[in-house]
């Protein structure tokens, strides 16, 4: 629909995943899970609600998994501020989009990332991006940025604040595939 999502089909396949780009609700019966890209989350809930999307992508995501980057967390959270479009209510968190400042505060930096019990550094991209302002109770933290929440998980779904198809490290797509899939 909109957003990178060739970057993250990039990374998947190269884990040896096939990618399918999915733009109407059709195809969600024929994909095992999803992910929502970064780009704009405004458009991209704009969309989901123009091609009729909205109720069977919250039907496919209680028995599929998703992953989220930048906007994709954005429109799966339940609760935006500065958002005017009803995001999808999949992950009981509350964010703030571009917590960061505008494009030119964008930013990339190390993120401690904390997956299987081990914790080691990846480079996080913050584009525009948003911060979790609140965590639900079954909602597990698995990467912060100066002790912030930056990468989330909550049964079936993971979600990033950053952008992980942006940088040659494959751990969070991995992890997904792994995990989740």
């Amino acid at each position: 629909m909109q957003g990178d999502y060739a970057k993250h089909a990039q990374v998947v396949e190269k884990l040896g995943v096939r990618a399918v780009e999915v733009r109407t609700s059709s195809q969600l019966r024929v994909i095992d899970a999803l992910i929502i890209p970064g780009g704009e989350s405004t458009t991209i809930l704009k969309l989901i609600d123009k091609f009729d999307m909205r109720e069977n992508l919250i039907s496919f995501a209680e028995s599929h998994p998703l992953m989220g980057t930048c906007a994709g967390l954005i429109v799966m959270s339940s609760e935006v501020s500065k958002l005017e479009e009803k995001p999808l209510g999949l992950l009981d968190v509350a964010v703030e989009r571009n917590a960061y400042g505008r494009q030119r505060e964008s930013f990339i930096d190390m993120v401690q990332l904390s997956l299987n019990g081990k914790v080691h550094e990846i480079t996080g991209v913050f584009i525009r991006a948003p911060k979790i302002s609140r965590i639900g109770n079954d909602v597990s933290v698995l990467a912060t940025y100066k002790q912030e929440a930056v990468l989330v998980a909550a049964n079936n779904i993971l979600a990033a604040t950053f952008h992980p198809e942006l940088t040659f490290e494959e751990d969070i797509h991995r992890y997904f595939i792994e995990k989740f899939c």
